[in-house]
């Protein structure tokens, strides 16, 4: 097992191997067709960019579009622009933001509420199907590093890490 290196030191073969397949779950994951199938699996028709709208939100209280932007790393207008379509579909629907009546937050109507559960039943039943032979105590122990990894990359999302220049 290797040990633990600090964040200027030499990174680690199993930190290596734990980017590589993060990035393979990722693209995996992110590729358009797995997206067109867990579409037609919860029956709906929303881009990819419209289904992390409306999962960001159902996480979260309603919130105004530039912080929504903000949380996902995408400009403003790109949020402006899927929300007009989430609205326009009956997804979400624009409130008074109670700290600045002249603002407004974005809230989940029920129909948006129950696509986002449609969507996250569909992909539930998908990572079941993929984990089916796992052993029960192999699902908790990687439900638990999961949860450590996400909290540990929130804790350090703003941290500066060291890159060497190129040689």
């Amino acid at each position: 097992m290797s040990t633990p290196s600090s964040a200027a030191g030499p990174v680690s073969t199993d930190v290596i191997e734990i980017e590589r397949a993060l990035t393979r779950i990722a693209y995996l994951a992110g590729r358009a067709r797995q997206h067109e199938r867990l579409m037609a699996l919860a029956g709906l028709s929303l881009d990819r960019a419209a289904v992390a709208i409306l999962r960001h939100i159902a996480e979260s209280e309603p919130l105004r579009p530039g912080v929504l932007a903000v949380r996902l790393s995408v400009e403003a207008s790109h949020v402006t622009r899927q929300l007009g379509q989430l609205e326009k579909g009956g997804y979400v629907i624009r409130v008074p933001d109670p700290d600045d009546r002249r603002a407004q937050r974005i809230q989940l109507t029920d129909a948006g509420l129950a696509a986002v559960e449609r969507i996250r039943e569909a992909s539930r039943r998908g990572m079941a199907v993929a984990l089916a032979d796992w052993a029960p105590e192999d699902l908790g122990q990687l439900a638990g590093l999961f949860r450590r990894l996400a909290d540990d990359f929130v804790a350090h999302a703003e941290s500066d890490v060291d890159i060497p220049p190129s040689a």
